[in-house]
């Protein structure tokens, strides 16, 4: 198989501007990959490597970003499902739908409802680590954010931003029950299993379930995460999707830290987030320590 010679830096991106401006002028056509090749003058296979090296993703998937993108707009105008994936180029719901899960963990249908169909009850209770509130739909805990300097209304008002269409109903009582769940009941007994409803992009999704990879009383940094979900260069945007995590302490974002060792920023307050690494040093070094025979001591 020929190969292309290798581009100058400024000829690889002229090239690649030219195959982007030709997809977003015929995305509705979903070109494939030999059409966007030579709208940038390069072979298909040339071209398949040069852009996922300048872009970090394939032609292909940079393509379903831009369909899904121009869905969601069409979803939020409130058109129908079928419309919608008619007007983006697919052939139908089920190429839309897949395309959905694939990119942004849910269905076009869930995206279009943005949580208008669910009921979420939520209170404040008392942890460990301060009062929290806590929220939860029929499917399971979804928001978890601690009150930081006794302002329990900011972290209020932050869950009703993040389900603003959802119908929230405060219910202590239907809540309370999650908080022993979460951090245990204080005689050492591991938490019951907790079932979790996340919403957020495929990318937040990866990231967060690295995090819960992350054993307690272990630290890892950014690039780490990064590394363990395969996108080693996109630091950036795992650091953002760790800083949008809406279930802090079950999926621990407090383990991540900067690469110099430094704790800093956390959303629910930097000295909660060393209280809490602290914590779960100690109880992990209890855990590591030798039962002693403490007969015949002196």
């Amino acid at each position: 198989m020929a190969s292309d010679p290798p581009l100058e830096t400024d000829a690889r991106y002229r090239a690649i501007a030219q195959a982007i401006e030709h997809l977003i002028q015929h995305r509705h056509d979903q070109p494939a990959l030999a059409e966007l090749a030579a709208a940038a003058g390069l072979s298909p296979w040339h071209f398949q490597r040069v852009f996922t090296d300048w872009a970090g993703l394939s032609p292909k998937r940079f393509l379903q970003y831009l369909t899904v993108s121009d869905a969601k707009r069409r979803l939020a105008a409130d058109a129908s499902v079928l419309d919608t994936a008619l007007e983006v180029g697919l052939s139908g719901p089920s190429r839309l739908h897949d395309l959905f899960i694939a990119c942004e963990a849910m269905t076009p249908g869930e995206y279009k409802q943005r949580g208008r169909s669910l009921t979420i009850r939520w209170g404040v209770h008392a942890t460990p680590f301060g009062r929290a509130v806590l929220a939860a739909t029929e499917r399971g805990l979804c928001w978890l954010g601690f009150v930081v300097g006794g302002d329990a209304a900011a972290t209020i008002a932050a869950f009703h931003g993040d389900w603003a269409d959802a119908t929230r109903v405060e219910d202590r009582s239907a809540t309370a029950s999650l908080v022993p769940r979460v951090f245990g009941t204080g005689d050492g007994a591991a938490p019951a299993p907790l079932r979790l409803h996340l919403r957020g992009t495929n990318f937040q999704i990866k990231v967060w379930e690295a995090l819960l990879a992350i054993p307690s009383g272990a630290v890892v940094s950014y690039q780490d995460v990064a590394r363990a979900i395969g996108r080693p260069a996109a630091v950036r945007a795992v650091g953002h999707a760790v800083g949008r995590n809406p279930i802090s302490y079950i999926i621990p974002c407090h383990r991540v830290i900067l690469k110099s060792g430094v704790i800093h920023n956390y959303r629910w307050d930097p000295a909660r987030k060393e209280a809490v690494l602290a914590f779960e040093a100690l109880r992990r070094a209890a855990d590591a320590d030798p039962v002693i025979d403490a007969v015949g001591a002196r």
